[in-house]
């Protein structure tokens, strides 16, 4: 299995907004057959740091993922709540229950 980590810095004011997007983009990406999570943690110490941590069952998911409509409403959406470009890593998975 194939686990992304994103990691996302938002503006202050964008919190919010950032958090019902991300939530709506989460719980459609848990519809696609090739997504075992997805998960969205804040940072307690900083609110306005994220990590999307995304679970692929193939290889071919992550561009099935961001071929979907609802991919790309959240990119558009959070695009100007970034405060600096999102990062991600690619990990293996080593123990994740699917």
């Amino acid at each position: 299995m194939l686990v992304v980590h994103v990691f996302v810095r938002v503006k202050p004011e964008s919190i919010p907004e950032f958090i019902a997007a991300t939530r709506a983009n989460a719980e459609a990406s848990l519809r696609e057959p090739g997504v075992a999570r997805f998960d969205v943690v804040q940072q307690q110490d900083d609110p306005c740091r994220f990590v999307l941590v995304e679970a692929y069952r193939t290889d071919s998911a992550p561009a099935e993922h961001k071929a979907t409509v609802h991919y790309a409403t959240w990119r558009d959406t959070v695009a100007p709540m970034m405060a600096e470009p999102r990062q991600s890593v690619r990990y293996s998975s080593i123990h994740l229950p699917d």
